[in-house]
């Protein structure tokens, strides 16, 4: 059995499949998704902050002020001290807070610390130790608000 071949000298050419317009379909089926398609934000925690009308405390809790400034220098109740460590700022602090007590009705002082913006975190952590070690439980920090808006 011949077959017959119609393209008689002619080699046989390999179809190709023409992409550009497969590309155009792609392209605007992703501009209708990139345009229907609704973006929602989603928080992880969603905080509802309490609110409080109390009104002001009568009384102010006695204060223990503890000083930091950037060189690493420790003031308690305004008065430099010559302690570094733990232990020596735990001792000034048990001190000032006997003498704190005396005066308040034995009401627990609070201590309020002041540091200096560039004053290391050891040195804030140094003071947070003497705290918990001299017994003082209530500890705050001051701050300055910003005037830049």
């Amino acid at each position: 059995m011949a077959t017959m071949n119609f393209r008689k000298g002619k080699s046989r050419e390999d179809p190709d499949i023409n992409l550009i317009p497969f590309i155009d379909v792609l392209l605007v089926i992703l501009i209708f998704l990139m345009v229907t398609t609704t973006y929602s934000k989603f928080t992880a925690l969603q905080v509802t902050l309490p609110t409080a009308d109390a009104e002001k405390a009568l009384e102010r809790p006695t204060e223990i002020n503890v000083a930091i400034d950037r060189q690493g220098r420790y003031a308690v109740n305004n008065v430099a001290i010559s302690y570094h460590d733990v232990a020596g700022l735990a001792e000034e602090l048990k001190s000032a807070a006997s003498a704190a007590g005396k005066g308040a009705g034995g009401k627990e002082p609070v201590l309020i610390l002041n540091a200096d913006a560039l004053a290391t975190h050891q040195m804030v952590i140094n003071v947070m130790e003497a705290a918990r070690i001299a017994g003082l439980a209530q500890l705050t920090f001051a701050a300055q608000t910003s005037t830049k808006k």
